[in-house]
């Protein structure tokens, strides 16, 4: 059960991941939209994104609702693959604890 489990996690990631790609390149050369429409660029409240004094742009934070589509997709398959890795073994982490007797 443990290797279905990890295929099928292993499989929906890659899909993920290839769709996120997909959907980027097509952004990119404009047979999905414009580009300068990704949510990636939108500032949040309608603040201004001009840098200040600093170079730091105001107004802007990270946010994970803000990401477009195609990078969300891209992030979770990801997640899944880690996952897959996890229930495969092929990640694995150990903690030993030793009390040095004299």
């Amino acid at each position: 059960m443990q290797d279905w489990i990890a295929g099928s996690f292993a499989v929906l990631g890659t899909l993920m991941v290839l769709a996120g790609g997909t959907l980027i390149v097509l952004r990119t050369l404009g047979r999905l939209g414009s580009p300068e429409a990704s949510a990636d660029t939108v500032p949040i409240g309608g603040e201004s994104a001009e840098p200040t004094a600093d170079g730091a742009p105001t107004g802007r934070r990270f946010s994970l609702r803000r990401l477009s589509p195609a990078t969300q997709l891209i992030g979770w398959g990801i997640l899944l693959l880690v996952v897959a890795a996890f229930a495969v073994g092929l990640i694995s982490f150990g903690v030993t604890l030793e009390a040095g007797t004299q």
